[in-house]
């Protein structure tokens, strides 16, 4: 039986920023508009948080149960692979998650558009089949397009559409760099699990690209998400707020391009995770400012 602490760690903590950056980003959006509903922002939240740590719990039991994880892997723990908590456990957490975000998305459709009930259901499809079911899109290379697209382009532009009914550009452009942070979490990772992914047949982006270009993959995402926030500037100057987070993003891209390997690339991705929350709350407030000019 898993302690609390235990299912606490196998939710990935790591890896929550990339549902908290987008909500906030997408608030900001619609801040800067004068079009902020706060009760929808926090709705939003809690979808996505959910989805987060379902698919986390998803991952968990579906790699389990595979053998794809084992216990000597290096990384966050496994609860399945780890036999820490029985495999129906592991999938009743992640479909239990999945509910709670589909009745908070639900109570969010109702007030805005009914065919949000349609996006809420593909997220969760592809939540599961990322390494749930016979032919899994995260064993083929798939990975960072998923998040980049969930995660990112329709975590943002749906936060700002629940709120302002509309999504002008900055929300478009906005929802970028934040899809390129929550790519370059899952390029780290799975960076550090090249070689046992390999032996096991999980085909990641990574072991299709090889060691080098993956860690040129990284830093693109990183530097990318930079370059990106910044076409935001002709809507608010203030945008310019996010290169203040330069400093955090050096000690992980140092890291990746270093070489380094195994265990330092668990800090890395914690390093990866503070960066998104600097990177995230500086861009929220920057959009947020817009109104000011």
């Amino acid at each position: 039986m898993a302690t609390v602490s235990e299912w606490v760690a196998g939710a990935r903590p790591r890896t929550l920023p990339n549902s908290i950056v987008p909500v906030l980003v997408g608030t900001g959006v619609a801040v800067g508009a004068g079009s902020a509903v706060w009760w929808k922002a926090l709705l939003a939240a809690g979808v996505a948080l959910a989805l987060q740590v379902g698919v986390n719990y998803a991952n968990d039991f579906s790699d389990g149960v595979r053998g794809t994880d084992t216990e000597e892997r290096v990384g966050p723990t496994r609860l399945t692979a780890a036999r820490l908590a029985a495999p129906r456990q592991v999938f009743s957490a992640a479909w239990a998650c999945f509910a709670v975000a589909a009745v908070l998305g639900l109570v969010l459709a109702l007030s805005t558009a009914w065919w949000l009930v349609l996006v809420g259901a593909v997220a969760i499809v592809a939540a599961w089949f990322y390494t749930g079911g016979r032919r899994p899109y995260g064993y083929r290379a798939l990975g960072e397009l998923s998040v980049f697209v969930f995660f990112g382009l329709v975590a943002v532009v749906g936060t700002v559409f629940v709120q302002m009914e509309t999504v002008p550009w900055q929300g478009w452009v906005a929802a970028v760099p934040v899809g390129l942070l929550s790519c370059s979490v899952l390029v780290i990772n799975n960076l550090r699990d090249i070689g046992t992914d390999a032996q096991t047949g999980k085909h990641t982006l990574a072991v299709r690209l090889g060691e080098a270009n993956t860690r040129r993959l990284y830093t693109g995402c990183v530097v990318g998400a930079f370059v990106c926030a910044l076409a935001t500037a002709p809507v608010s100057w203030w945008a310019a707020l996010v290169l203040l987070a330069v400093p955090p993003a050096v000690p992980p891209v140092r890291r990746v391009a270093g070489g380094q390997a195994g265990r330092d690339l668990v800090l890395g991705l914690g390093e990866t995770g503070r960066l998104q929350l600097a990177f995230g709350g500086l861009f929220t407030l920057g959009l947020a400012l817009g109104a000011l000019g």
